[in-house]
């Protein structure tokens, strides 16, 4: 909770309430939807103990919603839990469960529509279509909530959380798991997603498009069955963020998709089939990241732009750089490769020849995939040792002139 302190400042203050606020306790569905329903602008609702069989619980007052240890709002799967219209709302230390499917509606366990300042703090959902759900909502708060799903396929599974046309969202320290995206973003800016863990679910552990000036920093997207997808946006901000164990036939650690203006730092890609995939990005910067155990590390396509990579370590990856082009525009300066054998004889922490990361059987393998059966063999290390002496193959400015000769991160 106590990265949530520096988020509140950006939320509108709670306005003075002119009526006499309430305090209700309640202990039966009964008097819950009773509750909610006459409740007053600043009233205080806490639910006790107990499982409450509830579905379609509109908030229409600035209110807040409490649950003690072990209250449970079960929807029976028939439809939505809590619908949030109004702002100013609390809903905290609920745990709300068995929302059911739609194919034609997106129930969730919480949704907020087109409200301000609502705050979604530790709670438990479980088996909940999609989670949390914003639409149109600004300057609201989710942090700490733990959400679980068992999803059966993709189109009976929901996003764990998911933000539809907002602005300056906070998600923090949640834990995401067992639905098709962990966190669904569109049409979403000037927000921050930080120290949020997303693991095993069915398509992306993050997705997010058209969505612009927003930082994600300290998440960790593990064991996610295609990684995270990052589409047709600018001004993104990812650092410290920890891409791992993204394993399958069209799986990455990140894909970045008609990306513009964005910054990629002190990140992780570990032990994923690709560590980064670019497609039409323009202007993007890699500084300090660490590639390890990838199949590949980085795949830039050649309709990118402006792509500097600089003072990064990539550490046993099975091929660091793949490219399908020739005549590209990309600059690689002060990496350390593990996979350089020169010299420093002037001892100033740099390689005295460049290093060329595009290895002539990676471009095999990209034209004839059949190829890596012969990977580590003394065929393809003949190639690249060849290649490396008369370089025809591999694109002639894919080089990085200073190579680090000890890794950058410590």
């Amino acid at each position: 909770m106590g990265n949530v302190l520096k988020y509140l400042v950006f939320f509108i203050l709670l306005p003075v309430m002119v009526v006499q606020a309430k305090e209700l306790t309640v202990t039966d569905v009964t008097a819950l939807r009773q509750a909610v329903e006459e409740a007053k602008d600043g009233d205080i609702i806490k639910v006790k103990k107990g499982v409450y069989l509830i579905n379609h619980l509109e908030i229409t007052s600035s209110i807040e919603l409490i649950g003690e240890p072990g209250a449970i709002l079960d929807g029976q799967n028939k439809g939505e839990i809590i619908t949030v219209k109004a702002n100013n709302v609390l809903i905290k230390g609920l745990t709300v469960q068995n929302v059911g499917s739609s194919s034609t509606i997106d129930w969730a366990a919480i949704k907020v529509l087109e409200a301000r300042n609502v705050q979604i703090i530790e709670n438990i959902i479980k088996q909940g279509f999609f989670g949390i759900y914003f639409s149109a909502s600004n300057q609201c708060l989710a942090t700490g909530n733990i959400i679980e799903g068992s999803p059966l396929n993709e189109q009976n599974t929901g996003n764990g959380i998911h933000a539809w046309k907002c602005d300056s969202l906070f998600i923090t320290e949640n834990r995401v798991s067992g639905h098709r995206d962990g966190y669904y973003f569109e049409f979403v800016t000037n927000s921050q997603v930080e120290h949020n863990n997303s693991f095993a679910n069915m398509r992306y552990g993050l997705h997010f498009m058209f969505s612009h000036q927003n930082a994600y920093r300290d998440n960790v997207f593990e064991h996610n069955g295609a990684g995270v997808a990052v589409m047709y946006s600018r001004n993104v901000e990812m650092t410290r963020n920890k891409f791992i164990r993204n394993w399958g036939g069209a799986a990455y650690g990140i894909l970045l998709k008609d990306i513009t203006d964005s910054h990629i730092s002190q990140n992780t890609f570990d032990y994923n089939t690709i560590g980064v995939v670019m497609e039409g990005c323009n202007r993007i910067g890699f500084e300090k990241n660490v590639f390890g155990n990838n199949g590949t590390a980085i795949r830039i396509q050649a309709n990118c732009e402006n792509v500097i990579c600089q003072y990064n370590d990539f550490l046993n990856n099975s091929f660091d750089i793949e490219t399908n082009g020739n005549a590209v525009n990309y600059a690689f300066n002060s990496n350390f490769w593990d996979k350089y054998d020169g010299y420093d004889l002037d001892k100033d922490g740099f390689g005295d020849y460049a290093f060329r990361p595009v290895s002539l059987f990676s471009r095999l393998v990209g034209r004839i995939p059949e190829a890596m059966m012969l990977f580590r063999s003394l065929t393809a290390t003949l190639l690249d040792r060849i290649e490396k002496v008369f370089p025809t193959f591999t694109p002639e400015n894919v080089k990085d002139l200073t190579p680090q000769m000890t890794p950058n991160i410590v």
